[in-house]
């Protein structure tokens, strides 16, 4: 008897579990932004839906009112330093002045695999938040054409954006160490 049945059995079987893990609601992501040498920053006044990440499992990646780079905690000036930002997964460096995280709404809470739970089209799919996680309404609709952007989206608990506080929150500082780990 010849052990090709098994061996190639074995082997679709490793090839399958050594795929990629699969990627929830709440996992982090990289937005594509920045692999991008010159772009700065993101603005925490602003909410970005990045809706093919290959990162996630759900295809979108939220930028929910996030200052700075993912990748870049203590950001950087416009000159940039020896240890300035540098694109993801690479030692090439960031062209462009890189605003800090702002401690109250750090990647963890502000960045993450999501899915659109709501929305102005009655006709759409939308997903159930998991626990953990609130339906809040994060994109406008600003009347622009782009229906499947507007309208709630799985957000963490408790991680709503409050303008008043984050426009008196502290911001990572590379002297104070505070946002180490990252």
């Amino acid at each position: 008897m010849s052990s090709w049945p098994v061996l190639s059995g074995a082997v679709l079987l490793l090839a399958f579990f050594s795929g990629c893990p699969a990627q929830g609601i709440g996992d982090p992501c990289v937005p594509e932004d920045e692999y991008t040498p010159t772009f700065s920053a993101f603005s925490a006044a602003e909410v970005s839906t990045e809706s093919r990440s290959f990162q996630c499992q759900s295809r979108l990646c939220l930028v929910n009112h996030f200052q700075g780079r993912v990748s870049c905690p203590y950001g950087q000036s416009a000159t940039g330093a020896a240890d300035g930002c540098k694109l993801p997964g690479s030692d090439d460096p960031v062209n462009a002045p890189v605003k800090p995280q702002l401690l109250e709404r750090r990647a963890d809470d502000a960045v993450y695999c999501s899915c659109r739970c709501a929305g102005p089209d009655p006709s759409a799919r939308y997903c159930e938040c998991p626990s953990g996680f609130s339906c809040s309404k994060v994109v406008p609709d600003v009347s622009l054409g782009h229906a499947q952007l507007p309208g709630s989206y799985c957000i963490r608990a408790g991680s709503d954006y409050l303008e008043t506080k984050v426009s008196t929150a502290k911001v990572c500082d590379r002297e104070l160490a505070n946002c180490e780990g990252e």
